[in-house]
């Protein structure tokens, strides 16, 4: 088999462009409602939008912030979670997740991966607590739900704390109960490459717990309740009525855009079932809404210089595991500590995966695929 390599071919991991004109009228519509209005921050486009967001999770409170970060930031710092403090979470994740832990003093605790998920292992959670530890955050990763289930019954029998790090889980669901719902708080992110992207930076926190969606209400405009006067060390992280106006009307279409994801992660995943390539795990009870499609190859830096010859983009997610990285060396972690996690850092890639991915596109990522294996033998 044979493929040519079409010079002028582009395909992008993420197509950000085309939502945006496939939906261009209704934006702008939104926009100049804001505009016009002269309330800019803080208003009824944001009261509206925590009132949607709230309803599409299933919680009973949702508090817009500035960006997924604080989201967690906030959260543990309304549960009082602190110096001298341990929270137990995975180091196959975006930095945003460890940071948060550190950035309220607290210290974070790593537990290594299920290889076929790339979640955290409930199995290897236990030995790792200890009388520090306050609360467990599992990351739904690349949208796939962590094992609730599991991590349930460990966080209950210890009186441990759930925040979930649904960041780039949107939509997802465990059991047909939807990620976000299930811990003490979820944390959402609209950085603009998520299955709901803004067009800045931007995130949102959901609870069914009134105390804690009230200390962050207050905790993210500077602690104060009434204008200049002040009842908490607080924070300035606040989501611009332009965000939320915009992020509002793309709310209407995210569960159609998941199943677009879906469909082409099953075209992808019949398409490479014959080859070596770790796929992503698929369970019956997951519903995973695709945010990256990541695959696992001992060629990876082969096959991603192949794709790029080709004019396809790729990403690693993520080249060092949080226990390696520089900030954390006193944590005394060593190479070797969490094998999978280590193991997944230079194994996988993803490969492009968005709504309007084409299926000439598409197909045109699997031929390119198929022939660097065939290539090789």
């Amino acid at each position: 088999m044979s493929v040519k390599n079409e010079i002028d071919k582009k395909i992008p991991l993420l197509d950000l462009k085309q939502q945006y004109f496939d939906l261009r009228e209704m934006l702008h519509q939104s926009i100049e409602e804001v505009m016009s209005s002269g309330s800019y921050v803080m208003g009824q486009k944001v009261q509206l939008f925590e009132r949607a967001f709230a309803e599409y999770v299933g919680t009973k409170y949702a508090v817009a912030l500035a960006s997924g970060t604080d989201a967690l930031v906030l959260t543990l710092d309304s549960l009082g979670i602190g110096p001298g403090d341990e929270v137990i979470t995975t180091p196959f994740t975006f930095f945003s997740t460890s940071e948060a832990i550190s950035r309220v003093g607290a210290t974070p605790v790593f537990v290594d991966i299920d290889p076929e998920t790339f979640n955290i292992n409930p199995s290897l959670i236990e030995k790792r607590i200890t009388k520090k530890t306050k609360a467990i955050i599992p990351v739904h990763l690349f949208g796939m739900p962590a094992d609730m289930d599991e991590v349930g019954a460990i966080a209950d029998q210890y009186e441990l704390y759930i925040i979930e790090d649904a960041c780039q889980a949107i939509g997802s669901a465990y059991k047909d109960k939807k990620i976000g719902s299930m811990g003490i708080a979820g944390c959402f992110s609209f950085f603009p490459t998520k299955n709901l992207g803004g067009y800045g930076d931007g995130g949102m926190m959901v609870t069914d717990d009134e105390t804690i969606a009230n200390k962050i209400r207050l905790l993210r405009v500077h602690g104060s309740v009434l204008k200049y006067h002040h009842s908490l060390i607080g924070y300035n992280s606040r989501l611009d009525e332009l965000q939320a106006a915009m992020l509002t009307v793309k709310l209407a279409y995210i569960d159609e855009w998941n199943k677009q994801r879906r469909k082409k992660a099953e075209v992808y995943t019949e398409a490479f079932k014959d080859l070596p390539l770790k796929l992503p795990g698929v369970k019956s009870d997951y519903y995973s809404v695709y945010h990256l499609y990541v695959v696992g190859t001992e060629h990876r830096d082969e096959l991603t210089a192949f794709l790029r010859e080709h004019g396809i983009a790729t990403g690693i997610y993520y080249p060092v595991p949080l226990h390696l990285q520089k900030v954390y060396h006193h944590l005394c972690y060593t190479t070797g500590s969490l094998p999978e996690s280590e193991k997944a850092a230079i194994t996988t890639m993803a490969i492009p995966l968005y709504p309007e991915l084409t299926e000439e596109d598409q197909d045109y990522v699997i031929s390119v695929i198929r022939h660097f294996f065939q290539s090789k033998g």
